[in-house]
Formats: C-alpha cells, structure tokens, sequence
C-alpha cells in the first residue's frame, strides 16, 4: 500500500451483490481509497447505486451517507427493507412512499403497461431523458424503474430501483417484490394506455362509439378518465386472467375484469 493509500473492510449484503463485480456474495473484501472520501461516494464507486442501500454500519454503528471514511473501517452495506424494523437506527431513505407511484426510463414501456394493468400509477413517455425522468420522479415524488445505473447513481435521487431482468413478467415480478407491492394492487382500475383511472359509464352513453358484436353481447362498460379509451369484460379476459394468474403474490381472483376497446393483443411474456 502506497503513503497516503488507506485501506477498509466493505461487506455487501443480499442482493446489493448483484451490483459489485467481482460479484462477493456477502463475504468481506479490502476497499483501497485516498483521503477521507464519503461512504456514499466509496459504495457508488464499487457499483452499488445508493438507491438501493437503506442501512450503513461502520464499525457496528449505523451511519449516514456524508460519513468520511478513515483507515480500518469495516463496513457494513444492507439493501431497502420493507418488512424489518430499523427505526432505531439511521435509515438512508427518506419516509417510505406507501403510496408508490413510479415513473420508468424509455427501455420499460412494457413494463409500464404491465404495472398500470395491475393498477399502479406509472408515468412513461417513450422520449423521456434522463434529466426530464429525475425531474419529474422529484417533482411528482415518484420512483424511477430503470436499466441505467447511472440515473439512480444521481445524488438527488432519492428512491429508485434498478430493474435486473430483460423480461417483463419477471420484471413485473420484481417490482412487486421489492416494494411489497400485492396488497395494494388494483387489476384492470387504470388505463394502460395513457395511466388515468377507468370511471364506470352507462352503456346509453357510450353506445355510439361500440362496434356492433359490443354492443350487443356486453352492458357493462369503463371509460377512461384520461384519454376516453373504453373498457369491457371481453374475450382478451381469458388471457389477461391466465397473466394474473402467473403472478405468485396476488389473490386468485380480482373484480373488475376488463378488457380494452382497442382490441390490441397484448405480448403477456
């Protein structure tokens, strides 16, 4: 070790090793540094976005991102909890959004309809750049999906999650996992199209706008409160039932079954 290099103990633990390469599998490594540089700045150089960190213990006390490492730290990195208790200690996050809505970066359109058929408000526009996502994610307190480490490595992001697979069903499931999401799901009450709530409308009043098989075989009728797209229980039911299915976390049944007028088949991987 040079005069002037410092040394300490970092360990990552669960799926924060997802992110460091070599991957350690949450065993301890040596981290090399100059100076007094912040644990913040020491994680998010070995990989780690601090999105993804909710606890810090250096030397077994729980610490703050501004705090400046010293020589023989040893280092304890933890991932977001969303069902253990840490109130005692220094949380990184700020107060939990219970009431998640999310925004995602351009590569997870699909992603978006899949979390808007579930229910979740989830804003996307397919040329959003990173600059535009992290001010609407602050401004509409929102938590960025993406595939880019770099947009959560932003220090004024303040929840985000960096989303590991390339499939949508497992995407989706991911999402649900990490922010303990099945309870609040609502299937088929937003618009998978432009993310307004769906409004029950009288049949009378939208009669017009039905091709001629609707309205004869169905009554039941939703509307968007967005774009005015409208919402029947259709045949596409049987596929978009069997997607739900697929989801471990969610009940066996949901009300409000609906399918779009558009009639656009939906790719369910």
């Amino acid at each position: 070790m040079s005069h002037g290099e410092h040394a300490c103990e970092f360990r990552f633990y669960a799926e924060l090793n997802d992110f460091v390469r070599p991957r350690q599998d949450g065993l301890a490594f040596q981290y090399r540094f100059g100076g007094t540089p912040a644990v913040k700045d020491a994680i998010e150089a070995l990989g780690v976005p601090h999105t993804e960190v909710d606890l810090i213990l250096v030397n077994g006390t729980s610490v703050a991102f501004g705090h400046r490492l010293r020589d023989g730290d040893r280092v304890a990195v933890y991932p977001v909890f969303e069902s253990m208790d840490i109130a005692g200690l220094t949380r990184l996050r700020p107060s939990p959004l219970r009431d998640p809505c999310f925004i995602c970066d351009v590569h997870l359109g699909k992603l978006s309809r899949r979390l808007r058929l579930l229910g979740f408000d989830v804003a996307y526009s397919n040329t959003a750049d990173d600059a535009g996502i992290v001010a609407q994610a602050l401004g509409e307190r929102r938590i960025i999906l993406t595939q880019d480490r770099g947009i959560l490595k932003m220090r004024v992001v303040e929840h985000g999650y960096l989303v590991r697979s390339d499939k949508v069903m497992v995407q989706v499931q991911e999402v649900l996992d990490r922010f303990d999401l099945c309870g609040l799901a609502r299937p088929f009450s937003r618009c998978v199209r432009c993310n307004a709530l769906l409004e029950a409308v009288a049949k009378r009043d939208v009669e017009h706008a039905l091709p001629p098989r609707t309205r004869q075989h169905y009554q039941n009728f939703h509307r968007c409160s967005g774009c005015g797209a409208l919402y029947w229980r259709g045949a596409h039911t049987v596929a978009l039932e069997a997607w739900l299915s697929r989801i471990s976390c969610l009940p066996a049944s949901h009300p409000g079954r609906l399918k779009p007028s558009c009639g656009e088949k939906e790719d369910l991987r």
